[in-house]
């Protein structure tokens, strides 16, 4: 943050899973609240969270190779090669469904909309 926002003008997202809400980190976040802003986020968000759709994705390419990964250094390579050959064309997806993103969550109230689970990858 310090880098790339030299004027304490960052903002910072993350979901609130439980690793991110445990009370180091919210101490951590406390004590460096003045270098950056976290935005405020609903848990359990995958509607508002365009990586849910890579984990996804990658998910389902390494469970589809044959042969499976047999250990975890096999697993890395799997997961690296899934990353790098996601088409740039994937990304820009996610970020044109952000609006729809946003309506669908304020539709829902702020609940699930499982609009995640609809946006095309490929």
């Amino acid at each position: 943050m310090r880098i790339n926002f030299p004027q304490n003008d960052g903002i910072y997202q993350q979901e609130n899973a439980r690793c991110h809400t445990a009370r180091s980190v919210c101490a951590w976040f406390e004590e460096h609240q003045d270098e950056f802003t976290v935005l405020p986020w609903p848990a359990n968000s995958p509607d508002l969270n365009p990586i849910e759709n890579l984990w996804d994705h990658l998910d389902r390419v390494v469970r589809a190779m044959d042969p499976q990964p047999r250990n975890l250094a096999q697993l890395a390579t799997a997961l690296e090669s899934a990353w790098l050959n996601i088409p740039v064309n994937t990304f820009r997806n996610l970020i044109d469904s952000h609006p729809a993103r946003l309506e669908a969550v304020r539709s829902a109230k702020g609940g699930y909309s499982g609009f995640w689970q609809v946006v095309t990858l490929m």
